[in-house]
Order: C-alpha cells, then sequence, then structure tokens
C-alpha cells in the first residue's frame, strides 16, 4: 500500500528494523531517571539539532503532542495574551483553543488562503506571543518566514507539517511546536518544542507553575536530560535511529522542493486537475492540495484504491472538492510516479 495521507503518514521503512532494535537493547525496559534513558534523550535531541541546523542555544522539548504544546504555550508563556495570525483550519483551532485558557486577551486575525500573511502594525502591549501556523494542511499553504517581522512578542510558529522536510530558520521564532507523524516519517505519539533564550527567559518572568506540563516544570526536568511524565520511550528512541539515517535538512529540503515543483508542473501540464491554491508564493513544498468536482473526486480515490494508493481527503469547507498529497521524506520519488498513472 502506497500512502500520501498527510498525517499519520507513511513512516521509513527502516522503522520496522528500529522496533527490534528496541527490544533487544533493553532501552524499552529502563526508567526515566535511568542514566541510560538519559544518555538515549540527549544522543536523541544532539542529533535532532545536528540534523535540522537548529541553533546550539535553542533548546529541545518533548510532549504528547503538537497540541499540547498549544496548550504549554498558553499557560505558561501568555500571561498578557496572544495574537493568532491564520488563514486555516488549524491555525483556527490553535486560536480557539488558547481562547478557552486565556480568554479575552486572545486576539485573532484570519486572513485570505491565497495571500501572503499580512505585515501588521501591532501593539504588543496587548499580547506576549504572536502565534503562526507555518504550514496551513487544511488548504496546502505555507508562511514564508522572510514575511514575518520582529516583534517584541515571543514569535510561535507551528511547523508541524514542514519540519524534517524544509529547512527552516530557526532565528525567525522563539517558539516552535510540532508532531513527528508527518515530515519525520515516524509514527504518531511524540510532540516537540523548541524555545529560544528569548522564550526561556520569558518563561521565567512569567513564573507559571500552576500545571503538571508548565514549560517551567518541563524545562528543569530537560536540563538534567530528564522528562517531567514518563515518556513515549520508544518515539524518543525512533527519532533518534530515524537521525543517524536522514541526511541533512538542506539536503532533504532540495529534494522536497523540487519533487513538489514538478508534481505540481504535472497537474497543470498533464490533467484535468487544477491545484487549489492558484498563488504560487504561498502552496507549500509539503503539503499538495488538488481540486475537482465531487463526481471526479470520487472516482479518483476509487481508481487508487483499486491501485493500493491512499490519498488525503479534502478538509473542512474543501473535504469534497479536494484531495491532499502528502510530499514528506519517507515517500519516495517512484511512489509519486504511480500516483501521475492514476491521475492522467
Amino acid at each position: 500500500m502506497i500512502t500520501f495521507y498527510p498525517g499519520p503518514s507513511k513512516i521509513y521503512p527502516q522503522i520496522a528494523g528500529y522496533l527490534q532494535d528496541a527490544v533487544e537493547e533493553g532501552i524499552l525496559s529502563q526508567n526515566h531517571r535511568s542514566p541510560a534513558f538519559m544518555d538515549m534523550l540527549k544522543s536523541s535531541i544532539d542529533l535532532f539539532k545536528q540534523k535540522l541546523n537548529i541553533p546550539d542555544n535553542y533548546n529541545v522539548y518533548f510532549t504528547s503532542s503538537a497540541t499540547e504544546c498549544w496548550e504549554v504555550i498558553a499557560q505558561s508563556f501568555s500571561a498578557k495574551g496572544s495574537l493568532h495570525i491564520y488563514n486555516g483550519a488549524f491555525g483556527q483551532k490553535w486560536f480557539e483553543y488558547s481562547q478557552k485558557i486565556v480568554g479575552d486577551n486572545t486576539f485573532d486575525i484570519p486572513f485570505d488562503f491565497e495571500a501572503s500573511i499580512p505585515v501588521l502594525e501591532t501593539d504588543t502591549s496587548k499580547y506576549d506571543v504572536l502565534c503562526v501556523t507555518q504550514n496551513e494542511t487544511s488548504n496546502g499553504t505555507q508562511v514564508n518566514l522572510n514575511h514575518i517581522p520582529s516583534d517584541e512578542a515571543l514569535i510561535a510558529f507551528d511547523v508541524t507539517s514542514s519540519i524534517g522536510g524544509i529547512a527552516l530558520d530557526w532565528t525567525k521564532g522563539d517558539i516552535w511546536l510540532a508532531s513527528v507523524q508527518k515530515c519525520l516519517g515516524l509514527p504518531a505519539g511524540l510532540g516537540i518544542m523548541i524555545c529560544s533564550p528569548k522564550a526561556i527567559r520569558q518563561a521565567e518572568i512569567i513564573g507559571e507553575r500552576k500545571h503538571y506540563n508548565s514549560f517551567l516544570f518541563i524545562h528543569q526536568n530537560f536540563e538534567k536530560f530528564q522528562t517531567h511524565y514518563t515518556p513515549n520511550v520508544l518515539a524518543i528512541y525512533l527519532l533518534k535511529r530515524v537521525m543517524e539515517q536522514v541526511e541533512n535538512i538542506e539536503l532533504i529540503s532540495k529534494k522536497i522542493k523540487a519533487r513538489n515543483l514538478d508534481f505540481c508542473q504535472f497537474i497543470e501540464r498533464e490533467t484535468v486537475w487544477q491545484l487549489l491554491i492558484d498563488n504560487e508564493a504561498v502552496r507549500s513544498d509539503t503539503v499538495i492540495a488538488v481540486g475537482g468536482v465531487g463526481d471526479a473526486i470520487k472516482l479518483v480515490k476509487q481508481k487508487t484504491r483499486e491501485a493500493e494508493i491512499t490519498l488525503g481527503n479534502g478538509y473542512g469547507n474543501w473535504k469534497d472538492t479536494t484531495f491532499r498529497i502528502a510530499n514528506f521524506p519517507a515517500i519516495e520519488d517512484w511512489e509519486f510516479e504511480a500516483l501521475k498513472t492514476c491521475l492522467v
């Protein structure tokens, strides 16, 4: 079975062997305060930072999911409030969830999904964190980080659909959050949060310690290469092994962007389908949304199922008129060629 579902998506085939290695090495039987686990956690973080070119002075933390990171940001970094700028369903969900925690001091600015993110004159006396979904999986768009102005507030990016797939300029943000089940080619069940020194300082000034997943409690444990609760040891181990096998993100990013360009040109040149996003400048490199009429969508899904290919469903307003294609590193070029034969 070939899967282009945009998350959870295809895992690297080597995962099967890594699972067996984890059992044989005994790491799954080690408690999360043991030297063996602490060494493994440190190695996983070091490799992750090395392969993704994360600055040395940025800290990496593991949580249960990207959505848990939304909660951590609202609780521990948003004393005054947060401003959410979004063009799709997941950015809106982040805003709505933060609103439940922060209340009336949560502000939002929606923008059109065909447009670049607006450059805003904002009053940072009202909020501590500017929240942006860098890659909006629901509609296949992404935000160019060079369009994000520097801000007195912390800048938080949700990069769940891009981390591990495209190179990111980490200095453009203070808090980065993601899950591993997309471009990192891993099973679901592990969240990642990356914080700048500025973010850590703000958390220390706010001093929020009311929750078990308060950031300062997480930070305190990770300074000792421990976790604040019993973690997904297997997922951390698998992340370590995948980081050992993959190329540097700069090389991966070039391949992903080239394949995205090739596939989009194929859709426009060879098929009756249309790309959902007309504005090439805001199209995602890692999630491609393809549009058509409802009956045609049903027929192509039937055709791909018969070829043992799984497409991603449309999302939200585009549920019945689009399908989505994951362009993640674990997916191989020959699989894209097989997909092309079903779309002409």
